[in-house]
């Protein structure tokens, strides 16, 4: 590793920096670019005085400035540099402001201060770790004199020895370097804003525990975690505060390696830079880890086989991905083998020989050893990159019970859910991995001829058996029903159902649940406004939203009785008021709640309003960012339930009267700074039950053979494919929410609706003493192609 002082000459440096290196542009660089053989060449716009991390290890910090003549020019013309380690005492006193510089071996790490300095998103970083060659030059340069240490050749680089900090002895805002075992992992998701994440919590030999949540802008720079019991090394980890326990995050110049947790496994890294330090310390580190988590049983390991795996259980999957398709908009289909056959029947899914993506013979081939899953929500992203043929680990696959065969065995779904609890996701992995290598050993040693015989199928294939040989377009035990793919609405489950009349599922005793193909001959309400209601979760409750008129009436209530000035301005909150014009000439009082921080930005302060009437409250509403309508009498207090107890522009919040225990609002102030807009933190302080909004619509259906009416209710959101709350907020929504109506039951007489396949279950309720049977739709969506 070098720091080398070069002449200029006829505006090239007088040394040669290796034929095989390429220059890279800043506008080219991105999180995941490819810094091998490449080099960047700029002049140094800043240079900040060097400091030190939590951990003793120095920084320094340049901004690099693009040539006007680079291509780079156009776009970001400066980036973040960020120098570690020894190399910093090299560059301190040999890199100045102006100085013209190349940068050979560099990594690219996202810029946390981007949107703030209107600098490159990227930013460069430096090191010995990576193995930086850094080469100085200016037209007034000289490389007499230059010291002995700053020409170091890369084979006599002297590596840094890195210190690490046991998980029991962590303290908030230092920046550490960690080893740790894997006890839990989220595989990279997506944030609600642009970057990924991924929930790391490890632990080690000190007994002591770190969750870490760490960010970066691709998945593919976070660690390559694929199962408990990993071990992981994180250099550069910020340990700060949260919830009383410390955690880490990600800092400048944050790298990280995992090894598989098996004994005697490769101790290769899994890793997204081209260098790394690993030394024989390290290697002993690793041993000592695997040996310690095997002896120490700290780690339990939910990976299982298909021969294992129960109704209703959660596990892990390692397996090989044979065919995947997507099914109806909502879901993806994966075909997958391990090797062992299930103990329970599995479920088919039925799709479309043709929307099977695989290769036919070896799907027939492979029959009676593979599962279906139905894969959900933000996982089908995941699946589209993945290939047939591919390894993958599914975290947290549900086995769930289905329908008995005839001969009275359990049969058994397979699902991935949505959402990201309990770590669920998948994962690709490399071909290299300890566990791959295992699994194609036993692949390759099954023996496919005992799995052809026909006991050995799966539940329904009786239906391909009985009917003779599969016809060239459709692959075995995958077919669509044509009536499906013309319907306007789909099952996101109960595939293995068949379709019955609604005859039958009206003379059937309760409860059942039936698939079933029907039109809706109407809906209620109408006024598809009067279809979202207030519905509380603690005791079920279920009321229609508050009318204008009734909004009107409880805020005119407020104002009765005595108003007192004792309360104008406090500790928390600063007080102004004004009367309005006669004939009304009340005095409107506002208090406005102190921020640490002035802001000047009214969208983001916080009011509690007084004596204002219903137009006066909208129009507040657009103009400040929550709003808690008061009264004061006795005390500063909470008015009417009636009345939303936090306004946050179109988003009216009520609150439940059976269920909640009102609090003082002097407890306000105990919120930080964040929680003060937020909704569910407001009503935590203020002793509130918030009410959710919700649909309830009853739709009339009907076939050749009887008319029955259902319930639309707990699953509306997901059958109508928007939140209710989101719905009565915005009139885009409600306007589309019309359209989707009137396509599944357009007005009219003599218009042919569509047909609608829907899951519907039966259950009965006591009305007036009486037994009363009632329909319910369920696991049922609008196709996508409708919405």
């Amino acid at each position: 590793m070098a720091v080398r002082l070069l002449k200029e000459v006829n505006g090239a440096p007088d040394a040669q920096i290796g034929t095989h290196l390429r220059r890279a542009y800043l506008n080219e660089l991105t999180l995941d670019f490819d810094c091998t053989d490449k080099y960047i060449q700029g002049t140094i716009l800043l240079k900040y005085p060097p400091s030190k991390l939590g951990t003793g290890q120095s920084i320094l910090k340049l901004v690099l400035q693009a040539h006007a003549t680079d291509q780079s020019a156009t776009a970001a013309a400066t980036i973040n540099t960020f120098i570690f380690g020894k190399l910093v005492e090299m560059c301190t006193d040999t890199i100045h402001q102006g100085d013209s510089v190349i940068f050979v071996g560099f990594t690219v790490d996202k810029s946390p201060t981007a949107e703030k300095d209107g600098r490159h998103r990227c930013q460069l970083e430096l090191s010995e770790e990576v193995g930086t060659m850094i080469y100085v030059y200016g037209k007034s340069s000289s490389v007499e004199g230059v010291a002995e240490q700053i020409t170091e050749s890369r084979s006599t680089a002297v590596r840094q020895k890195y210190t690490y900090t046991p998980l029991n002895q962590l303290k908030s805002g230092s920046i550490v370097n960690v080893y740790g075992v894997v006890k839990f992992f989220k595989p990279p998701y997506r944030t609600k804003g642009t970057d990924y994440c991924s929930t790391v919590t490890l632990v080690d030999p000190s007994g002591g525990k770190l969750t870490c949540m760490l960010f970066s802008g691709s998945p593919d720079t976070l660690p390559k975690i694929f199962k408990v019991g990993d071990i992981v090394r994180f250099h550069r980890l910020k340990i700060q505060e949260f919830n009383k326990e410390v955690q880490g995050v990600t800092s400048p110049g944050f790298s990280t390696l995992t090894f598989d947790g098996i004994l005697g496994a490769s101790l290769t890294p899994r890793t997204t830079s081209k260098r790394y330090c690993f030394t024989d310390e390290d290697k002993k580190m690793v041993d000592m880890l695997r040996n310690w988590a095997v002896t120490s049983s700290v780690v339990s390991e939910p990976t299982i086989q298909l021969l294992s795996v129960q109704p209703m259980q959660y596990f892990d999957l390692t397996c090989q991905l044979v065919a995947k398709a997507d099914v109806d908009g909502a879901s993806v289909l994966l075909k997958v083998w391990d090797g062992t056959k299930c103990s329970y029947p599995s479920w088919r899914v039925f799709v479309e020989g043709s929307a099977l993506e695989g290769d036919e013979a070896f799907i027939h081939k492979l029959c009676n050893l593979t599962v279906d899953i139905l894969v959900y929500d933000n996982h089908t992203l995941e699946t589209k990159c993945l290939k047939p043929g591919m390894f993958l680990r599914i975290y947290n696959l549900h086995a769930k019970c289905g329908l008995r065969t005839p001969a009275d065995v359990q049969c058994l779904e397979f699902y991935l859910h949505g959402g990201n609890s309990y770590g669920r996701g998948i994962r690709v992995l490399p071909d290299e991995s300890y566990d791959v290598t295992e699994l194609k050993k036993h692949l390759d040693s099954v023996d496919l001829q005992q799995y052809q015989d026909l006991e050995g199928i799966s539940l329904l294939e009786w239906d391909n058996t009985l009917t003779g040989p599969l016809s060239q377009d459709k692959v075995c035990l995958n077919v669509l029903d044509r009536c499906q793919q013309e319907s306007a609405t789909v099952v996101t489950s109960h595939h293995h159902l068949n379709s019955v009349p609604l005859s039958t599922v009206v003379k059937e005793k309760a409860p059942q649940k039936y698939r079933i193909r029907a039109k809706m001959k109407s809906y209620e309400p109408q006024k598809l406004y009067q279809s979202i209601k207030l519905y509380c979760p603690r005791c079920h409750a279920l009321q229609d939203i508050p009318s204008d008129e009734d909004l009107e009436t409880a805020l005119k209530k407020s104002m009765d009785g005595r108003h007192s000035t004792d309360f104008h301005n406090s500790s928390w909150y600063w007080t102004a008021s004004w009367n309005t014009e006669p004939p009304d000439h009340r005095e409107i009082v506002i208090h406005f709640v102190k921020k640490e921080e002035i802001q000047e930005n009214s969208g983001k302060t916080l009011i509690l309003i007084e004596r204002v009437n219903l137009v006066e409250l909208r129009r507040l509403s657009e103009k400040f960012g929550g709003i808690i309508p008061v009264k004061s009498c006795d005390q500063l207090s909470l008015g009417d339930l009636c009345i939303p107890f936090f306004i946050q522009g179109r988003h009216w919040h009520y609150g439940c009267k059976n269920c909640s225990i009102l609090q003082n609002v002097n407890h306000i102030p105990s919120l930080n700074q964040e929680e003060l807009l937020e909704p569910s933190a407001i009503a935590g302080v203020l002793g509130i039950q918030p009410l959710q909004y919700a649909f309830l619509m009853k739709f009339t259906l009907e076939d050749e053979s009887a008319v029955l009416e259902a319930y639309l209710w707990d699953e509306a959101e997901k059958f109508l494919r928007m939140p209710a709350s989101d719905v009565i907020a915005d009139h885009a929504l409600q306007e589309k929410l019309q359209t989707l109506m009137r396509m599944l039951s357009p007005p009219g007489r003599n218009i042919d609706r569509p047909w609608l396949e829907c899951c519907i279950k039966s259950y009965c309720i006591e009305e007036g003493g009486n037994r009363k049977v009632c329909y319910q739709v369920f696991d049922t969506i609008i196709a996508e192609d409708d919405c």
